[in-house]
């Protein structure tokens, strides 16, 4: 690069940096306060609608009412990846949607849930069932749904279909595509459906999908459909498709629904709860930087820059793809930051090696880059993979964390990989040239943690196995393994109307305390209806002394009319299909990241000690929750997934090294390859160090000035990261070590 163009890249990047910033934090879009502002955000940050629907039994069967949650789940989460679903009472389900402030917008376009029916044109006796208005062209019954129910002209029910999908498709001839749907019927659906397409394709009839009062569609008969895979076509776009199918699957529920109130709700947390997090993230930022400049000089000046751009970056994307962001969301990004550093780490460390080899400042710039590429790749890789399963597989909160995950990882790879690299080019360019200011390692004789790798693994199955002895000391002296949050085990939600409006702060810093002393519930959630008195006070499950001393904890120091409090026992909101799908998710992802490895590395031993090191650290931090009675809520399950992709970075750095020496280093024994295994974990120490130490630092930041929920959250990730950090060095290495010399050949 030439002086001139080098001077010009870094003014560019001067006013590119400053827009950024101005863009995402300060200047443009609707309120004038930019991209950060804009960003859906969840109901503990922005508040939202909560509709309280009841089911037309009284008393519905456990399994209906976990069905209908689970599908209903499914159905919001085309609002939010962060809408709330769970059973109020015996019969009711309430639902919560983040970020809209329209309650009936919301009802409108939702519907009453249940009472879906596909309708035969004609009866036994070749009535017409339903006929087309010629004013209008609007579908009408001429028979009211009790005589079809008699009759035999219902041919299916909400429940007979499993799912209904919106895609593209070919036409009948091939060559066009079209907005179909797509569905997918039950067993039994699929026997009542294959007579009566039968009978429809015989009669060049329509079978007429009825919900709430109207036809949705009524589409012909073109074939006998016997296998249970139905396709729905006639839409105009995309847009239409996917309305039918959410109608679908939301007439699919087990139960008949009715609203029975709904309500705008305030944010969970106050304005407090946001700027002190924002302030963490600030702060943290900003001695990583710091920590940066004095370490690696010239490059980390750049990382920093590069940083920057990465938050900027960050922000304006979750705007522009609409993704929810909730307050563990802003502990992810702060967590990313950290993360967001490992490419600078790896690259800048590798540029001091070759300096530190003879070679000049310019061929070290390149080798370094060069060189840092495959572990940046195969690392960010491995995580996205992850990513994509999760969010795949995963529903609820999983799939919003495995969404910004993804989009950190493209964004982290981009700034490392291109910006970081043009600008330290640009920097040489311009005279900045001595090797001082790039600074030099020197090489470290290799320390001998295999030597010591019995000790590794008794202390680590010490630690592991801890866990579940502890569960069972828990569960024998209090009756509960773990410490469950509502979010887990449902709880007790009491509604009260107080003599004035207070805010969220006032919430938090004068009713909770009082509420956590007496129910000794140490994750109190409260909420305030919009626009009136009413808070909504979520706890664990309390009987019916303490629902009592709550009550009149409320009236003395509150003056609360005794007669406006009302309690309703709640579900879960993490239901059993969710906490399903979580651990397939979870499970497929560890198994893909496995195949990746391998076929990257081209040994299933380095694949097999990744997965085993990620399984070693998740079990670790399990058993910190376990003995420490950390509350197991939302944030629980975000925080595994995060140790699941942040662990597998430092390990395929240090196999990507094993790999590199392996090729340059002729191994003739078993001792000689445990020193190379030595050496390697010791030329990427500084690496593994630095990396734990910036994310760490991030996350401290966050524990230090955070509130309680999310100091819960900091507290297990602190632990994940000093135990990733350990497995790497001590253990991931050994592992491969083992195996390769018990297992000759890779099998």
């Amino acid at each position: 690069m030439k002086k001139s163009r080098g001077v010009l890249v870094l003014v560019l990047t001067v006013i590119v940096t400053a827009l950024l910033i101005f863009t995402s934090a300060v200047g443009w879009g609707p309120t004038g306060t930019g991209a950060a502002k804009n960003i859906n955000t969840g109901l503990d940050l922005a508040g939202g609608v909560s509709i309280t629907y009841e089911a037309s039994e009284e008393n519905p069967s456990a399994d209906d009412m976990s069905d209908t949650i689970y599908k209903l789940q499914q159905r919001v989460e085309q609002y939010s990846t962060e809408s709330q679903v769970y059973q109020e009472g015996n019969n009711r389900i309430v639902v919560e949607i983040p970020g809209v402030t329209d309650a009936n917008a919301i009802l409108e376009e939702l519907g009453k849930p249940g009472s879906l029916y596909f309708i035969a044109q004609t009866d036994a006796d070749g009535n017409q069932n339903y006929t087309q208005n010629s004013q209008t062209g609007e579908f009408e019954l001429n028979k009211t749904i009790e005589e079809l129910q008699e009759d035999g002209s219902i041919v299916l029910t909400g429940t007979d279909v499993s799912d209904a999908r919106a895609v593209v498709g070919q036409d009948d001839l091939g060559n066009n595509t079209q907005n179909v749907v797509n569905l997918s019927l039950t067993e039994e659906g699929t026997k009542k459906f294959a007579d009566a397409t039968a009978k429809a394709y015989e009669n060049n009839e329509s079978i007429g999908i009825y919900y709430d009062g109207h036809f949705v569609s009524v589409p012909s008969v073109n074939a006998e459909i016997t296998d249970g895979q139905a396709m729905i076509e006639g839409m105009e776009d995309a847009q239409e498709a996917e309305e039918l199918a959410s109608t679908i699957r939301i007439g699919g529920l087990n139960l008949e629904l009715s609203e029975l109130r709904s309500s705008v709700v305030a944010a969970q947390l106050g304005q407090e709860a946001i700027s002190t997090s924002l302030l963490a993230a600030a702060i943290g930022l900003a001695l990583i930087i710091l920590f940066m400049i004095f370490v690696y000089r010239i490059p980390g000046f750049v990382a920093g820059i590069a940083l920057v751009i990465y938050v900027c970056l960050d922000l304006i994307a979750l705007n522009a793809f609409d993704l929810t962001l909730t307050l563990q969301g802003i502990a992810g990004i702060i967590l990313s930051i950290g993360m967001a550093v490992d490419a600078n780490v790896i690259i800048y460390a590798r540029i001091q090696e070759e300096i530190a080899a003879g070679r000049s400042v310019r061929t070290a710039l390149k080798n370094g880059f060069s060189k840092a590429f495959s572990a940046i790749f195969d690392g960010n890789v491995t995580t996205l993979i992850a990513a994509f399963v999760l969010n795949w597989l995963g529903s609820g909160t999983i799939k919003g964390f495995a969404q910004t995950l993804a989009l950190g990882i493209v964004l982290s790879m981009f700034t490392a990989l291109v910006i970081s690299r043009l600008l330290i080019n640009a920097i040489y360019a311009v005279g900045v040239r001595n090797e001082k200011f790039y600074g030099k390692r020197k090489e470290r004789k290799p320390i001998p943690f295999l030597q010591k790798r019995k000790i590794f693994f008794i202390v680590s199955a010490v630690l592991i196995i801890s866990g579940p002895v502890g569960m069972v000391a828990y569960n024998a002296a209090t009756g509960s393994p773990l410490n469950y949050s509502l979010e887990f085990q449902g709880g007790t939600s009491t509604n009260v109307t107080f003599n004035e409006e207070l805010s969220m702060d006032e919430i938090d810093s004068q009713v909770v305390p009082v509420v956590e002393e007496i129910t000794g519930d140490a994750n109190v959630q409260a909420t305030k209806v919009v626009d009136s008195n009413q808070v909504i006070i979520k706890t664990v499950t309390l009987d019916v002394d303490q629902r009592e001393a709550l009550e009149q904890a409320l009236v003395d120091d509150f003056g609360v009319d005794a007669s406006t409090i009302t309690s309703e026992s709640i579900s879960s909101t993490v239901s059993s299909e969710m906490r399903r799908d979580a651990v397939l998710a979870v499970a497929v992802a560890a198994v893909m990241m496995l195949f990746y490895i391998w076929f990257r590395f081209k040994d299933i031993r380095f694949a097999s000690s990744a997965v085993l090191a990620l399984l070693h650290d998740v079990l670790i931090v399990f058993a910190f929750y376990v003995l420490a009675r950390v509350s197991v809520g939302n944030t629980f399950i975000a925080c595994m997934l995060t140790i699941l992709g942040y662990s597998i970075n430092a390990t395929i750095v240090i196999f990507d090294r094993i790999r590199e020496n392996l090729k340059t280093n002729k191994v003739k024994n078993d001792k000689e390859l445990e020193t190379l295994v030595n050496a390697s974990i010791t030329q990427t120490l500084t690496r593994s160090i630095y990396t734990s130490l910036t994310t760490f630092i991030s996350i401290f930041m966050l524990f230090l000035l955070g509130v309680s929920s999310i100091r819960e959250f900091a507290l297990p990730l602190m632990v994940g990261i000093v135990c990733g950090g350990y497995s790497s060095v001590c253990l991931t290495g050994a592992m491969w070590y083992v195996m390769k010399t018990k297992i000759k050949k890779a099998k």
